[in-house]
């Protein structure tokens, strides 16, 4: 398994709704590491930068209208295959379709409220990163429990 960088992001509910913490000791308890971490509010044009992707389809400008409504919590994650780990943990969009156990299947409730944001590739990974992050900002650091996970 490869050793590798990713992009997540705690959404605007995850706040409103105090879980900011237990969200975060998920992926610590998966065994992935956080090097990089920003409470921040997303400016409007960053966040059609980052989902523009999506533009003119229907659910876009309430996405946009959701991501900026409030704080988020960008992260970068670093683990052995971390995007796949990530996106497991995560489980999928849909909340009705996301498995137990997951983020989203434990504490997500609309699909259009979705609570956590995961790299799906390592472009993804790459680009989103640099949306949010100067090289700077990532912190290597050499975690002692590695060979216990």
């Amino acid at each position: 398994m490869n050793e590798e960088r990713t992009f997540a992001m705690l959404k605007p509910g995850v706040l409103q709704r105090r879980m900011a913490g237990e969200l975060l000791s998920r992926i610590e308890k998966k065994g992935l590491s956080i090097i990089a971490l920003k409470l921040m509010t997303i400016p409007k044009p960053l966040a059609e930068q980052h989902y523009a992707e999506h533009q003119g389809k229907d659910f876009y400008p309430a996405l946009i209208a959701y991501m900026t409504s409030g704080p988020v919590v960008a992260m970068v994650i670093k683990g052995r295959s971390a995007i796949a780990a990530l996106r497991a943990l995560c489980g999928a969009t849909n909340p009705a379709e996301a498995h137990s156990g997951t983020i989203r299947g434990d504490y997500g409730a609309r699909t259009q409220r979705n609570l956590i944001h995961a790299s799906d590739s390592q472009a993804s990974a790459e680009r989103e990163i640099a949306l949010f992050f100067q090289p700077e900002e990532l912190q290597a650091w050499k975690d002692g429990n590695e060979e216990w996970i």
